[in-house]
């Protein structure tokens, strides 16, 4: 699990590609200053495993699914890319539950620079809508953002995020230009719901066994107090 609080800012420095796979290098000494074989890092939001690590880099494998939902498909040496470590039970969660499972991608529609902070619109697949609310939390590239606005329609959705300059250069984002894409992640609260609501529960009375949902006995002494 990750917070969506990037560490550093990181680079592919190798990649060889399989017919429907990738194994990447990526360079961040902060990111593998207590990594292990096994542990899990963000890659502008791809949660991904290293399978071996010196004191600079590290490298894991990208399986076609990955490739297919993500922006590694085409991914060369040189790209930046945001890295953040899995987060240690006691830590401090700046931004919200991120796993880094990617649902898609997005399209940078528009930039809007304002005194202080920067608005980007960007689009919104059909599949993706029902899960992106306004006021709501989503990670784009593994970064935690809070969603400014939504409009359109389920054809031609969009939303909007806004950054300050501390987010514009501490990750990606900050380069991002009109027609890039980015990897994009729901909330796994929305996923939920959205999968509780397909399964017809949301036009039942209750969704708890009948043991659970019934009314709790409030003491004699209590009901009296009150």
């Amino acid at each position: 699990m990750f917070t969506g609080i990037i560490e550093e800012l990181g680079e592919i420095t190798a990649v060889d590609w399989a017919d429907d796979a990738a194994r990447v290098t990526v360079r961040g000494p902060i990111a593998v200053s207590d990594a292990k074989h096994g542990d899990s890092i963000s890659v502008s939001g791809v949660c991904l495993t290293v399978i071996d690590q010196d004191a600079e880099s590290f490298t894991a494998d990208v399986m076609a699914e990955t490739l297919a939902m993500s922006t590694l498909d085409g991914v060369q040496p040189g790209r930046r890319v945001n890295l953040e470590r899995a987060a240690q039970v006691g830590d401090r969660l700046g931004g919200h539950i991120v796993q880094g499972h990617i649902d898609g991608t997005a399209t940078v529609l528009a930039i809007t620079d304002g005194s202080a902070w920067r608005v980007v619109r960007l689009s919104l697949d059909p599949e993706h809508a029902p899960l992106v609310a306004r006021k709501g939390s989503i990670a784009i590239d593994g970064v935690s953002l809070t969603v400014s606005e939504v409009g359109g329609g389920l054809d031609d959705g969009w939303f909007e995020v806004s950054l300050i300059p501390e987010t514009l250069e501490a990750t990606t984002l900050g380069d991002r230009v009109v027609g890039d894409r980015v990897n994009i992640e729901t909330d796994i609260l929305a996923r939920h719901v959205e999968r509780m609501l397909g399964l017809g529960y949301g036009a039942r009375e209750s969704v708890l066994p009948s043991s659970l949902s019934e009314p709790i006995p409030v003491p004699a002494t209590e009901r009296s107090a009150s």
